[in-house]
């Protein structure tokens, strides 16, 4: 930057290493002073985002196969519908997972913050789905809007779980926001939006985000998704993802601390940025920018920088999206370019 000052650096979730010791000695090494939040890199089953939470409804006694199957990224999974006489509403998930592997690697990071391994003040980040994800890929589409109260409920006690034994001054939840965005607000004409409103899932995020305790700390991450290194649906513009914030950040009670978005890696034009300009972002948020991609490296990233800062003027950066699908091999090379690109 001109003043000579660097950027700050914002991670989305999934690094493709080893175990989360792996993942928080590699960020503290590369980006010690610049990441104010670490995640455990979601490691392991947890590569592939929510597909995981498969295991969470093949094994619920209310559930069973439908019959119907669908893939992604060389993987096929089943999809799921009611038991006969189950009431969806009545529902109820069990535990998800989340916490429990929260607590596993808040202990792992707690013990390499006491070795100095990790910053003093740097918080340790826990990535969650709202509930439209998990059920639009699991579920028959019919359902899905009688089972969101049964999952947000399962969601918000995790949370409360997490919030137990991790202490909220080192607390740092994030919302991944994206079926919302591309299978409803992108494509109004779907047979997944026509039984949804846009309203309900708003409320349903921001209930959500406020059950994050004010002394925590609290992001969405705004995706356009990430199946083999392609979105689901290429945005336009920052429009919808401007639109989508606004709306939120009127409803919500508690702070938000930082929201991201991606951009797409040809973007580096007026149009792309110019939404922005109508962004009210408060006081207290900070905003990240998808901005660092590693197929144009400083180059790439200057430019979309650039057009970026004509409309907004303070803005950290990221990747468009998690890292999980990288090969392993790469992340040294991509944690150097954060550091390099929040430099410019």
């Amino acid at each position: 930057m001109a003043d000579g000052k660097s950027r700050s650096v914002h991670l989305v979730g999934s690094i493709p290493l080893e175990s989360n010791t792996e993942v928080f000695q590699a960020v503290s090494s590369a980006l010690s002073g610049l990441v104010k939040r670490i995640p455990d890199g979601e490691t392991g089953k947890r590569k592939y985002w929510i597909m995981w939470q498969d295991e969470v409804v093949r094994h619920h006694p209310g559930f069973e196969v439908s019959g119907r199957k669908w893939s992604v990224n060389e993987l096929t999974f089943d999809i799921f519908q009611l038991k006969p006489g189950v009431v969806p509403e009545e529902i109820e998930f069990g535990p998800l997972g989340y916490a429990r592997v929260a607590s596993e690697s808040y202990q792992e990071f707690s013990r390499l913050r006491a070795a100095g391994q990790i910053k003093n003040g740097t918080r340790f980040q826990v990535s969650l789905p709202t509930p439209l994800p998990v059920l639009n890929l699991f579920f028959e589409k019919d359902v899905i809007p009688r089972l969101l109260g049964s999952y947000e409920r399962q969601l918000k006690a995790e949370v409360d779980e997490i919030c137990r034994v991790v202490p909220a001054q080192d607390l740092a939840i994030q919302w991944d926001i994206c079926h919302e965005i591309v299978f409803v607000i992108e494509q109004p004409d779907s047979d997944l939006a026509r039984n949804l409103r846009v309203d309900d899932l708003i409320s349903t995020i921001v209930r959500l985000t406020d059950s994050v305790p004010n002394a925590a700390e609290v992001g969405w991450h705004l995706c356009y998704g990430d199946p083999g290194h392609k979105h689901v649906v290429e945005p336009k513009d920052t429009g919808v993802m401007v639109d989508l914030a606004n709306r939120l950040f009127a409803k919500t009670v508690r702070t938000i601390n930082w929201i991201h978005m991606p951009v797409p890696r040809d973007r580096d034009d007026d149009h792309y940025f110019t939404p922005l300009n109508r962004l009210r972002l408060p006081r207290q948020t900070e905003l990240y920018l998808g901005v660092v991609h590693m197929t144009d490296g400083l180059p790439g990233a200057k430019k979309r920088m650039a057009t970026a800062s004509k409309f907004v003027r303070e803005f950290g950066v990221a990747t468009e999206c998690g890292l999980g699908r990288r090969p392993p091999e790469t992340i040294p090379d991509v944690l150097a370019m954060h550091r390099s690109v929040a430099g410019l």
